[in-house]
């Protein structure tokens, strides 16, 4: 009996671990548990743990953080018939888990085929130059129309990025040389530029030298005719002290030592072998007086 009662035992102990195992869940804060309890929604369960009746109750795990996915490279005929291969990504986010399990069978299938399809309508409609320079009004009407359809099954579209847009190739030769042409003119702009300012630079500099040229000489002038007048009124004004000083001297001279200067010139003119002599009209007065100044009685 002892080996019939261990086995009883053990079966039981293993159907509690197995029951345990199926009927107890941990369900983290990013996600949730869809209960279905004989194919009736019961809602969502977690975070935390969560009992579930075994082969009663189904659970269907779903994610709610942020998912990000790649849709291929799709091929698009723009509104002036280009086409052009395009990628991008797409940013997801449930928000109601009971939602998008309910609503669709393969939320990711199912949006995959959404954002190809609105692709091709949103780039139908723009021209190819636009699709080329307008990134983010593309960006913004795909994440809009996204959401529009998956709304309903409890997810958000967060973000849509375009990741490469590849157009025709001769369209990209195109491109490149007007992209080449673009370069060569700025280079001969900027060059241009560049000796144009220069010019401006050397006509500015010679016309600053002939200011800086024309200032030296000017003052140069006012220092010259400064010094000039200067020495003019220096000049002046010794002549006008030796004038002042011969007067002086002549008011002390008398008629005597005068007329004996007289003599004394006619003597170095009598040295000249010339036979014409010009005697002052006041000589004979001076001799006159000399005589009487001779002749006076001394005291």
């Amino acid at each position: 009996m002892q080996p019939v009662i261990y086995c009883l035992i053990g079966g039981l102990v293993l159907l509690a671990v197995i029951f345990l195992a199926t009927a107890l869940k941990i369900v983290p804060e990013y996600k949730r548990l869809v209960v279905f309890r004989l194919g009736r929604c019961m809602g969502a369960r977690g975070p935390g743990l969560v009992i579930l009746i075994p082969f009663i109750d189904q659970a269907v795990s779903v994610d709610l953080r942020e998912q990000v996915r790649e849709i291929p490279a799709q091929t698009s005929i723009t509104k002036d018939n280009a086409p052009i291969s395009i990628d991008f990504l797409w940013y997801y986010r449930v928000f109601d888990p009971v939602q998008s399990v309910l609503q669709v069978g393969n939320f990711e299938l199912a949006a995959q085929g959404i954002a190809t399809t609105t692709l091709r309508s949103v780039i139908g409609g723009i021209m190819l130059d636009g699709v080329l320079s307008e990134r983010e009004q593309i960006n913004a009407a795909l994440r809009t129309r996204l959401d529009e359809v998956t709304e309903k099954w409890g997810v958000k579209v967060t973000n849509v990025e375009i990741r490469e847009i590849i157009p025709p190739r001769d369209v990209q030769d195109a491109m490149n040389r007007q992209l080449s042409a673009e370069r060569n003119r700025r280079a001969v702009v900027t060059e241009s530029t560049g000796t144009r300012e220069a010019a401006i630079n050397v006509a500015d500099g010679e016309r600053q030298s002939a200011i800086l040229k024309a200032e030296g000489e000017k003052q140069a002038s006012i220092l010259r005719a400064e010094g000039e007048r200067q020495a003019q009124a220096l000049r002046a004004e010794g002549y006008a002290v030796a004038l002042e000083k011969i007067n002086n001297i002549a008011n002390t001279v008398d008629s005597r030592t005068m007329t004996l200067q007289y003599f004394e010139a006619l003597k170095i003119m009598s040295a000249n072998p010339s036979t014409k002599y010009i005697f002052p009209m006041e000589f004979t007065s001076l001799i006159s007086d000399f005589v009487r100044g001779r002749s006076a009685p001394k005291d």
